[in-house]
């Protein structure tokens, strides 16, 4: 037996190149923490770790290693390709997420191109080195990594099908993904490096027959990887799973080895316990995958079960793989000797047996059934365990220099005296690991003491509170404002988890029960899954998308046994389960907007010049103030609510590109254009684009708004602005200005509109121009004597107004398309002009002294409520 020294000594090694690993570690735990209170999608967590941090960190650690184990130089201009590899890599990867997250198509294409051209070109120069190599040991690692890169392009090539759309209705395709990435890219470069790092880590020697297990592995893991991908694109379920045996088997002959390791000295240090946990998480999944491709009934329920891959992938595979190796590398690496290795390895070890414990204790529970707060504190856990490793990496530099300043010091000082007796690492390791598994134990706790309590009607008996530990799991289908089942059953006692799959083309939902458990919100062809709890009597879930429980959205889980009957507080279709109410108790309409406020420019711009108006508008999500102290999530066109004032003459062309970047599905309807209503009227996803063209042929002030459903809940919370087409021969004035008059229904502070309150007609505030007595605080002008006209549109969605400036009389009224008052000798004057909802025109008026004139609706209830302002008239 020879002993296998660490690869980490090839030439040009510097540490500072892998912080970008650690960055995306960072990016990772700040995701794992957000997830269980911000429902962090999945995917988020697994590409910052896999495609982020791991894939980073093979790129660089692979060529250190192909360097050393091949003994050969770098050549000149080589050291710049790494480093141009590994920029490419991390741009493709941050390009990947931003697109993913913004549906931002084209940028997830170029993001993983960037990512298959590292890897090919890793493959490639690796396979290049291989050949002008000298024969060496151990070349067939350098091999695992040749082959792992040529992998990584291929999945790039699915993820990018799926995330744009082209496979998202593909089950089988997610498992080659997820095959190809994990088991490939991942996998291969891992197993590759634990030939010769575990045995390094442990301090020991490399077992006979290590080389030719690694050497007739590979093409098991290689052919296994093929399969199972070939086979998953396909839709043979049975390939699939014979692929994933294939590929066990070659884990089973590198097994040999590794577990010879261990016996002849067991991991006895953070760097060691993290590999092996890694590499115990990995064998689950692979083991997991097989047996779920097995079970399931269809590709669609094994689609649906893939929920539990990804916290086991990204924190319990891949990030204490990285911590593993990172611990026993980074001390190495920056050497000084073995006093100072030493010390650099104690301090990346700091509570080690601690940190272990919480990564894998917390994350089993945040995987296995557990009450939603144990799984939320579980998460912490993983957090806090891999947030320490962070830490301890950023700091080890600086500890390193400090470290040899002290030993430097005490050497000169005294050459000959002893260092002084460390406690028995046994004792040590002990005392963190019970630190660790109290902390465990307290967590789960204090989870299921602050977990929602059961309802009244369920303490009417012991028996039911009994849980039977059985777990019933259901899959429903979120389409066409419908759960379908629309109705599950459950025994009395049972564990509920429900996965749900929406399959909405454009539209996203989410499942919420009262409890607070929920899946978070579905993008268009995504799947979510929910653990409901024990179940001891009947309950409902719902749709939290504005407006979508009202129109149906709604789950009713019936409890079969005995304690079934129904749970207090849960089977009411509308009110406060779904959110909080009374959030118009917030308004204080007495209080002014503040020194900073600027209010919605008000002033109509001139038409602009040509025959053809081109304007692309952005839909956009957008926490706005609505009142003084008052803030909402509105769904806008262009950030604002209203929309963009537009403005043009009869027989102008009007050409919009709509562009959504709100994660549900929205539309457009303008008014002022005759256009059959199916293709440019339609709903469109997250990131989807469509082009409006329309001729303006009639004059008025026509109204433009989304039309998905449920419309009065789109309109009512921003989604409206107006196009105003000046009839022939408009007289000249002297200012011109816009108000539309809508409602709001207001939700909870920073949240969306309340569609209770919009279906039951009961608005917190009328507004004009989207806020609250804005033109009071920020009043519009004019002079004696000029000439002012003043547009009105009402928007709604559900109230009328009669517009009126108090203290002025209009001497030209022009509604729907026609003047019904205009100047003249004979001519009488008008008080107030009178609009249905989705109606406009405009009044014309001059003033005879200067003052403040206020305007309002003459509906005084609304006037009261919001829809008021002032002009500010100056001599």
């Amino acid at each position: 037996m020879t002993e296998a020294r660490p690869p980490v000594r090839g030439r040009g090694f510097a540490p500072l190149r892998d912080l970008p690993a650690i960055g995306w570690l960072g990016a990772a735990a700040i995701a794992a923490a957000a997830h269980p209170f911000l429902s962090v999608p999945r995917w988020l967590l697994i590409h910052l770790v896999v495609l982020g941090a791991a894939s980073h960190s093979i790129l660089v650690w692979s060529q250190f290693f192909a360097d050393t184990l091949l003994h050969t130089a770098s050549r000149p201009g080589d050291r710049a390709g790494q480093n141009l590899r590994i920029g490419i890599l991390n741009v493709g990867a941050v390009l990947v997420v931003l697109g993913v997250l913004h549906a931002w198509a084209p940028v997830i294409v170029v993001g993983s191109s960037g990512v298959a051209a590292a890897a090919g070109w890793h493959a490639f120069s690796l396979h290049r080195q291989l050949r002008r190599a000298l024969s060496a040991r151990f070349a067939m690692i350098v091999r695992y990594y040749v082959a792992a890169a040529a992998l990584l392009p291929l999945g790039a090539l699915l993820g990018t099908l799926m995330a744009t759309g082209r496979g998202e209705q593909d089950p089988g395709m997610l498992v080659a993904h997820v095959v190809t990435n994990v088991l490939g890219w991942l996998g291969i470069s891992v197993a590759g490096t634990v030939v010769t790092l575990w045995p390094t880590a442990l301090r020991t020697r490399l077992v006979a027959g290590a080389e030719r297990a690694a050497t007739r592995a590979l093409p098991f893991l290689v052919g296994g990887v093929l399969l199972s991908v070939a086979m998953s694109l396909v839709g043979m379920r049975a390939g699939a799973v014979a692929g994933l045996v294939v590929y066990l088997g070659g884990l089973g002959l590198l097994a040999d080895p590794f577990v010879r390791s261990l016996r002849a000295k067991p991991a006895s240090d953070i760097a060691t316990w993290s590999l092996l946990a890694g590499l115990a998480w990995f064998v689950a999944v692979v083991v997991f995958l097989a047996v779920d491709l097995t079970t399931a009934g269809t590709w669609e329920q094994a689609h649906d079960r893939l929920a539990w891959v990804t916290p086991a992938v990204a924190a319990g595979f891949a990030a204490q793989m990285l911590v593993g190796a990172m611990s026993y590398l980074l001390p190495v690496a920056l050497g000084g000797g073995p006093s100072l290795t030493r010390q650099t390895n104690a301090a990346m070890g700091l509570g080690g047996p601690a940190r272990i414990v919480l990564v894998n204790g917390g994350l089993l529970l945040a995987v296995l059934p557990s009450p939603p707060t144990v799984r939320a504190l579980g998460w912490a856990l993983v957090v806090v365990g891999l947030a320490a490793f962070l830490v301890l990496a950023l700091a080890i530099g600086p500890l390193a220099g400090r470290a040899k300043a002290v030993l430097t010091a005490a050497h000169d000082a005294a050459p000959g005296r002893p260092a002084a007796a460390p406690t028995p690492i046994g004792e040590r390791t002990r005392a963190w690991a019970v630190t660790g598994l109290a902390v465990v134990a307290l967590v789960v706790a204090v989870g299921v003491a602050a977990g929602p309590a059961a309802p009244a009607s369920q303490h009417g008996s012991l028996q039911r509170m009994v849980s039977t530990g059985a777990t019933t799991t259901v899959t429903v289908t979120a389409k066409d404002m419908r759960f379908t089942p629309s109705t599950v059953t459950v025994p009395a006692g049972n564990r509920l988890v429900v996965t749900v799959r929406n399959a909405d083309p454009t539209t996203s939902h989410d499942l919420t029960f009262a409890s607070g458990a929920r899946t978070g919100l579905l993008a268009p062809g995504a799947t979510g899954r929910v653990d409901v709890g024990v179940v001891t009597a009947d309950l409902q879930g719902w749709c939290s998308v504005p407006g979508h429980r009202q129109l149906g959205m709604v789950l009713a889980v019936l409890v079969t046994g005995e304690g079934a009957g129904p749970e207090g507080g849960q089977t009411t279709p509308s009110g406060s389960a779904a959110g909080p109410a009374g959030a118009g108790r917030l308004v204080d309409l007495s209080r002014s907007p503040g020194p900073g406020f600027t209010a919605y420019p008000a002033v109509l711009a001139p038409a602009p010049s040509g025959t053809v108006h081109r304007v692309r508008l952005t839909v956009e999500d957008v926490v706005r103030e609505v009142a003084p102290g008052v803030r909402q999530l509105m769904w806008t066109y262009d950030g604002a609510v209203p929309g963009p004032i537009l403005h043009g003459r009869v027989g102008d062309t009007f050409e919009i590109t709509l562009v959504n970047r709100s994660p549900m599905g929205h539309s457009i309807d303008f008014h002022a254009g005759q256009v059959a209503p199916g293709p440019v009227m339609r709903t469109i996803g997250p990131g989807g684009t469509l082009l409006y063209r329309f001729t303006a042929t009639h004059a008025g002030v026509w109204m433009y708004h989304c039309s998905t459903g449920p419309m009065s809940v789109h309109i009512a919370n921003g989604m409206f602005g107006a196009v105003i087409i000046d009839p022939p021969g408009l007289d000249r004035v002297d200012r011109e200005y816009v108000l539309i008059q809508s409602e709001l229904y207001l939700g909870s502070q920073a949240g969306p509109v309340d569609a209770d309150k919009v279906r039951a007609q009961r608005p917190d505030l009328v507004v004009f121009n989207g806020y609250a007595d804005q033109y009071d605080a920020r009043p519009l002008s004019a002079r004696v004597g000029e000439r002012v006209r003043i547009w009105v549109l009402d928007a709604g969605p559900d109230r009328a107004t009669s517009f009126h400036v108090v203290g002025a009389a209009f001497d030209t009224v022009y509604a729907e398309g026609a003047y019904l008052l205009r100047p003249g000798p004979a001519a009488g004057g008008s008080q107030a002009l009178g609009l249905q909802v989705a109606q406009g025109g405009f009044v014309e008026l001059s003033f005879t002294q200067p003052g403040r004139y206020p305007f309002v609706s003459h509906v005084m209830v609304d006037a009261e409520r919001g829809a008021h302002g002032v002009i500010d008239v100056t001599g």
